[in-house]
């Protein structure tokens, strides 16, 4: 069963207006000018290689991946299947402390039983196979921040992953019946139906150490 992930990106950007006034009063007047020359912090961020920075809004695909059944084929999704998707953050060119927070979405109003369970940070040095702390997801909702650390000379943020996992829920407390669960396989083999989760990304300043 194919599957499409999407995820929209909303980037909100930073506007800074600088504005210097002198005044000389004085018997002798002497007038020269001078121009002032600041360096304006970076922002640019990549999510899973697409520079986000120049637009208000983004769309890229994910690539789910299927965990392995024995009870289900090989790269598709069933009742008890379990999968997830990387979602790739790489803020090396931002030069300022900031929040991110994503809002995750199964579109899919028929597969109640479709859900996201949990998620992990995944830091540059991870290598597939190691031992990952999830979080159990709440309200859907993942937030975390990166602090700017100036006391480390040419200090640059590091690449991480967030790893977002779901599941066709199937035990006690499932919402959905055998019936439905017939049905919505059967209408995703006949009208080619996706299953689709949406993740809303947002990418903000910090401008308060305590926030």
């Amino acid at each position: 069963m194919k599957k499409k992930l999407k995820i929209l990106l909303v980037f909100i950007s930073l506007s800074l207006t600088l504005s210097l006034m002198s005044n000389t009063y004085s018997r002798y007047v002497a007038d020269t000018t001078g121009d002032l020359n600041l360096l304006f912090a970076k922002w640019q961020i990549l999510v899973n290689e697409n520079d986000i920075t120049n637009n208000t809004s983004s769309s890229i695909n994910l690539v789910p991946v299927i965990e392995e059944n024995e009870f289900v084929n090989n790269n598709t999704i069933a009742p008890s299947s379990k999968g997830y998707f990387d979602i790739d953050v790489n803020p090396t060119n931002v030069g300022v402390s900031f929040n991110y927070s994503i809002t995750l979405e199964v579109l899919n109003e028929n597969m109640p039983d479709l859900m996201i369970t949990k998620y992990a940070i995944l830091d540059s040095t991870y290598t597939e196979g190691d031992e990952i702390q999830t979080i159990v997801v709440s309200d859907n909702a993942i937030e975390g921040s990166l602090d700017f650390n100036n006391t480390i000379e040419n200090y640059s943020h590091e690449t991480f992953t967030i790893r977002v996992y779901f599941e066709w829920f199937e035990g006690v407390g499932e919402q959905m019946t055998d019936t439905e669960d017939t049905n919505v396989a059967y209408d995703a083999t006949t009208n080619n139906t996706n299953l689709q989760i949406k993740a809303t990304i947002n990418f903000e300043q910090k401008l308060d150490a305590s926030i």
